[in-house]
């Protein structure tokens, strides 16, 4: 076959914030750079982001970015590598006075600084009081920067391959990565871009779960091409409910809406919350609200007629703070749900948002594998970033408002270090023939015909496991009979078919290609979470309901041949400052 070769110093597989921040770096540093996205780069997934990036700027009251860092270490219930946070929290200021600089439109206070509003688990004085930390946009943070973006990347002239899919990686056997086989999915034609280095930051997997906030393309696809490289995934088993989706649709409503006063509320009318986090009340973490609710339902104390929900309540905030600070949201919930948030609280239930876990990396966004004795080991000329990859700044849970910052940092971190490895690597290494045929034939699997499987019934079989088998509350023997279920629908998968070869747009291909992507994400997750043994942060066991700091302060890594699990220690050493050792995590 015939298939053209494209080459670039720097390829990014995913255009979100992580991928758009790296490109804009390495454009305007002369490198020749590619952008390959199955969707338009404007309707990336940051595009939905809504509460703000953090930053300790101390515009509305005073901060300091070791609280930052000592909330954000708090808030991964002591998971998170601490060197990779303090670098994090440091850089947090200079990252988002960029953003200022590359036009994103902030709100402002009436002294003319950025807008920071109060978010969940954010602290002044290690854990004291109440921080405001979250740079907005009003209700639109994630649009706001995704455009700026990716107007600065046309500005600097990078390369983008709109709407092609990446099929897998290309690698010789020396363990280079040397770029992507993918295809256009207009045409249905495949290309080889071949790179010196590629990065890639493809976003989550949270389509493994029927009821969740991400995009429809939010199918683990890089995480599931670095699996079957041979590069294991990190602490999958951490996967973040967010507390306030729209019950029954899992559409997010933001945490800013707590952080503007919102509260929750049971069906006795009750602000429940109190008995939780008695402190902080509705601004606890994550994982912690989303558990209060999930046992305000459990106990019989949930809203509507089922009381199978919590109640969100704006309606004390007033019109004009509703119109001015939280827009996206009431048009969302009018659109949706025909309710005004102005005059009735909104039906909330705890809905699958994000993914801690993902590709191994360090500070510099190096991939890293360990072997033998040495604890990372770096695949030379890959990198990645964003929500693919787990640095680990997140650890057992992320704070919200964290996920932005971490796709500036490390996206600009990981170009960086291309620069670098560009000049120590200045020429294209010879393509290996073989690999480019292993991806060609996982393209072509799907043109078989015959009688099999539709695509979509299994997609759906396979996130309602995931729901049923690994939620939030979670027990080993519900696991193993998700990871029966697993298994036994990878042997449907293999033989399923695409049964209409002239659907439009080649889409019919690409649900098949997101489809075994899923899949591998989701073996990753349920083998991660049945390995731990312990409740830490978003990884609530039943049967292990104490967090162990003895045994489990490590990290998973989850490897596809075999099935094979095994484990890293936590980088409890910051750069400059001491450590900040684990404790009781109460809010």
């Amino acid at each position: 076959m015939n298939i053209t070769v494209r080459k670039f110093d720097a390829l990014i597989i995913g255009a979100g914030g992580a991928g758009l921040r790296a490109a804009l770096q390495l454009s305007n540093a002369d490198a020749r750079v590619a952008v390959v996205s199955k969707v338009f780069p404007t309707r990336s997934h940051t595009v939905a982001a809504q509460g703000g990036v953090n930053a300790a700027l101390a515009n509305v009251l005073p901060d300091s970015w070791h609280w930052h860092m000592f909330d954000t270490i708090k808030g991964s219930d002591y998971l998170g590598d601490q060197d990779a946070i303090e670098y994090m929290c440091r850089a947090a200021p200079k990252v988002v006075y960029e953003l200022e600089h590359f036009g994103v439109p902030f709100s402002r206070l009436d002294n003319g600084t950025i807008y920071q509003r109060a978010f969940g688990g954010q602290s002044q004085n290690f854990g004291q009081d109440q921080a405001a930390r979250t740079c907005a946009a009003a209700d639109r943070t994630g649009h706001a920067i995704l455009h700026s973006l990716y107007q600065q990347n046309l500005r600097a002239r990078t390369h983008f391959f709109d709407e092609y899919f990446a099929v897998d990686l290309i690698k010789d056997d020396q363990g280079y990565v040397l770029g992507v086989v993918a295809f256009e999915i207009l045409t249905g034609k495949p290309i080889v871009i071949e790179a010196k280095t590629t990065l890639i930051a493809t976003g989550g997997a949270g389509q493994i779960f029927r009821t969740n906030t991400n995009a429809l393309s939010n199918t683990g696809d890089g995480m599931a091409m670095a699996l079957r490289a041979g590069v294991p995934l990190e602490d999958m088993e951490f996967v973040q409910f967010h507390p306030t989706g729209i019950a029954g649709r899992g559409m997010l409503i933001t945490e800013g809406a707590r952080g503007e006063g919102g509260f929750l509320i049971n069906g006795e009318g009750e602000r429940f919350m109190e008995r939780y986090a008695p402190k902080v009340k509705d601004l606890a973490s994550r994982d912690v609200v989303s558990r209060a609710i999930a046992v305000e339902i459990r106990e019989g104390r949930g809203c509507g007629r089922n009381k199978d929900h919590a109640l969100l309540d704006l309606r004390h905030l007033g019109a004009d703070t509703i119109m001015k600070k939280l827009p996206g949201i009431r048009e969302m919930t009018l659109t949706f749900l025909g309710l005004d948030p102005i005059e009735q609280p909104i039906p909330v239930f705890p809905t699958c948002h994000y993914s801690m876990g993902g590709i191994p990396t360090n500070r510099d966004g190096q991939v890293v594998v360990p072997v033998k004795d040495t604890p990372e080991d770096p695949v030379p000329g890959l990198y990645a970033a964003g929500e693919a990859a787990c640095v680990s700044v997140h650890g057992a849970n992320r704070l919200g408002g964290n996920s932005l910052l971490d796709i500036l940092v490390f996206g600009r971190a990981a170009a960086n270090h291309i620069l670098e490895y560009l000049g120590e690597n200045p020429h294209h290494r010879a393509l290996p023939q073989d690999s480019v045929d292993r991806a060609l034939e996982r393209l072509a699997r799907w043109d078989r015909e015959g009688e099999g499987e539709a695509v979509e019934p299994l997609r759906r079989e396979l996130r309602k496991v995931m729901e049923d088998h690994c939620g939030v509350f979670r027990t080993a023997e519900v696991m193993r009979e998700g990871v029966a279920k697993l298994q036994t629908l990878r042997e449907r998968i293999d033989q399923a078919v695409i049964r209409d070869h002239t659907q439009t747009f080649n889409t019919a291909r690409v649900e098949a290609l997101e489809l075994e992507n899923l899949w591998d994400c989701a073996i990753a997750t349920m083998h991660s979470a049945l390995g731990r043994e312990e409740s830490r942060g978003a990884h609530s066991r039943v049967d292990f309901t104490e967090r162990d700091d003895e045994r489990w302060l490590k990290h998973s890594l989850y490897s596809l041949q075999d099935d094979a699990l095994d484990y890293k220690p936590v980088r409890t050493q910051p750069l400059t400052v001491e450590s900040f050792p684990p404790k009781k995590r109460v809010y």
